[in-house]
This record gives C-alpha cells, sequence and structure tokens, in this order.
C-alpha cells in the first residue's frame, strides 16, 4: 500500500472571494487620508510590491543568516525581535532616514483627533 494515499487531503484552500482582495472601504479611507495605495492593478507584478521587498529583506537580513533553525519557536522569536528591530531601530531611506515609530508618532502627534492604538 502507498502511504502517501492516506494523506491526499487538500491542506490550502482558495480563498472564499478569490477576486477582491482590498475592501472598498478601506480603500476608500486611505484615499480620504490622502494615502498612496500599496497594492497595484490586476495583472502586473506591482501587486504585491511592498510585501515581496520587506519578506525578501526579513529573508535575507534574519532567515538566510543562520544555515538552520532549532525550532519554530526560535524562529518565531528571532521574528519578533527583527520587527522590533525594522520598526524601532532601523532607519528608513524613503522615511528620510527615519524609524517607522518616528514617522508614526508624528503623525499622531499632528493630529489629535485621532487615537493612536
Amino acid at each position: 500500500m502507498n502511504n502517501y494515499n492516506q494523506f491526499k487531503t487538500t491542506v490550502l484552500q482558495p480563498p472564499i472571494e478569490s477576486k477582491q482582495y482590498v475592501s472598498v472601504a478601506y480603500t476608500t479611507r486611505l484615499e480620504q487620508e490622502g494615502i498612496d495605495l500599496s497594492v497595484g492593478t490586476v495583472g502586473d507584478s506591482y501587486d504585491n510590491a511592498l510585501a515581496e521587498t520587506v519578506n525578501g529583506l526579513y529573508k535575507t537580513e534574519l532567515i538566510y543568516q543562520r544555515r538552520s533553525w532549532d525550532s519554530l519557536a526560535d524562529v518565531e522569536l528571532a521574528t519578533m525581535h527583527w520587527v522590533y528591530w525594522w520598526n524601532n531601530k532601523r532607519y528608513h531611506d524613503a522615511l528620510g532616514l527615519k524609524t517607522p515609530a518616528q514617522v508614526e508618532a508624528a503623525y499622531y502627534a499632528n493630529r489629535p483627533e485621532l487615537v493612536q492604538v
């Protein structure tokens, strides 16, 4: 008997609404705030450019620096530290050599009607 046959269940399921990834309300709110959308048009490589860039840097700066990881918990802990570093310590050219945390704090400081979560 082929042992593979007993595991032929599909692990990944397609999304329920595969054609709509960004809600209209979310998009409208971003536009009202004057925020450039980070998603592109359907069918080109710009749809996931921001996510692909961050994922690539994450892999280069953290994951590929070690030959192997002892456990998933080690990867999760290292990821938590990397995200903290990315948001609070790493200066970004696109943000005028500021950290995302500095930019976010300045944004809320200039908009007292908004509550920072």
